[in-house]
C-alpha cells in the first residue's frame, strides 16, 4: 500500500514535488533528468548510488544527481515517508555531480528547516515567490556544502536598492527571483542576501506589503473586497484577509467599515 501526491508547482526551477508513503515498494534502478533533493520523515531508505550502499533517515538532507542510476527501498519494517524537490539539472552546476555522488547525505539542521518550509510554501500559488526566496538561500548553501565556491561578485546596498526599484515596477504581477537576478547580473542568493540586510525583510515580505499597501488604497474607493484582492496582486480574497491582517491587525471587511471613503473630484466649473 502507498499513498502518494505529485505536483509541478509554480516555483521556477523544480521540475515536481513529490511526497509520498510507501509501506512496500521497492524503487528498481533507474535514473532521472533532475536534481532530487529528498527529505525522509519517517522510516529509512536504504539505496545504491555508483555501487556504494547509502542510506537516507532522519535530519539528513540527501541530493542525488541527473543521470545517475540509484535504487531505494525501505530499510525498516513499517516503510517510510519522503518528500522530494527534483530541481531543474541547470539549478546546481553539473560540476557538483561528482560531488554528490561521493557524499549524497548532507547534516544541516537550517538547511533541512529551509527546504521543509520551501515544501510548506509551494502548496499555494500566492506563496510562490517566498518559496523563491528560501530555495534559492538553500541551493547557494547546498552548492557550499558540496564544495562550490563563492561565484559571482556579493551584491552590495546597491543591488538591493535596484531590486527595490524592479519590484516596485511589478507589485501586482509580481517579479520572479530568476528573472530579477538575470536583469542585475547578481546570484539569487546574494540579492536575497543583500535585500534583507538592507531592508531587514526578504523580497518577498516586502513585495507583499505593498500588496497591502495597495490594497488599502483601493479599498477607499469603495470596490468590492474580491476585487481588491485581485487588483492588489493577492491570488484572492482568503490570501488578502490573511496578509492584510497580519500587517495591520484588522481583518479587510472591518477596514473598509471604518475607512473614509476618497473624497469625490471636483465638478468642472460651468461654462
Amino acid at each position: 500500500m502507498h499513498r502518494l501526491e505529485a505536483w509541478r508547482p509554480p516555483l521556477t526551477g523544480v521540475a515536481e514535488v513529490l511526497h509520498a508513503h510507501f509501506d512496500d515498494h521497492a524503487y528498481p534502478m533507474h535514473a532521472h533528468d533532475t536534481w532530487a533533493v529528498l527529505l525522509v520523515d519517517d522510516g529509512a531508505v536504504r539505496y545504491d548510488l555508483d555501487r556504494h550502499e547509502r542510506g537516507a533517515y532522519g535530519d539528513l538532507i540527501t541530493v542525488l544527481p541527473p543521470h545517475v542510476p540509484h535504487n531505494g527501498t525501505s530499510a525498516r519494517p513499517g516503510g517510510f515517508r519522503k518528500r522530494v524537490l527534483y530541481l531543474d539539472h541547470d539549478q546546481l552546476p553539473a560540476h557538483l555531480i561528482g560531488a554528490s555522488v561521493d557524499t549524497p547525505a548532507i547534516t544541516d539542521r537550517a538547511l533541512h528547516h529551509a527546504i521543509s518550509r520551501v515544501h510548506r510554501l509551494i502548496r499555494t500559488p500566492e506563496d510562490a515567490l517566498a518559496a523563491e526566496d528560501l530555495l534559492a538561500l538553500a541551493l547557494a548553501r547546498l552548492r557550499t556544502h558540496l564544495g562550490e565556491p563563492a561565484g559571482r561578485r556579493p551584491a552590495g546596498p546597491a543591488a538591493a536598492h535596484d531590486l527595490r526599484d524592479l519590484l516596485e515596477e511589478h507589485i501586482t504581477d509580481g517579479l520572479p527571483l530568476a528573472t530579477a537576478a538575470a536583469t542585475l547580473h547578481f546570484d539569487p542568493a546574494h540579492l536575497v542576501r543583500a535585500f534583507r540586510r538592507e531592508f531587514g525583510m526578504t523580497p518577498h515580505q516586502y513585495l507583499i506589503s505593498r500588496r497591502v499597501d495597495t490594497a488599502r488604497r483601493l479599498i477607499h474607493t469603495g470596490l468590492p473586497l474580491r476585487a481588491v484582492a485581485t487588483d492588489s496582486g493577492f491570488h484572492d480574497q482568503p490570501h488578502l484577509n490573511r496578509h492584510f491582517k497580519r500587517i495591520l491587525g484588522i481583518s479587510p471587511g472591518r477596514y473598509a467599515t471604518t475607512a473614509a471613503p476618497s473624497s469625490p473630484a471636483p465638478a468642472s466649473p460651468a461654462t
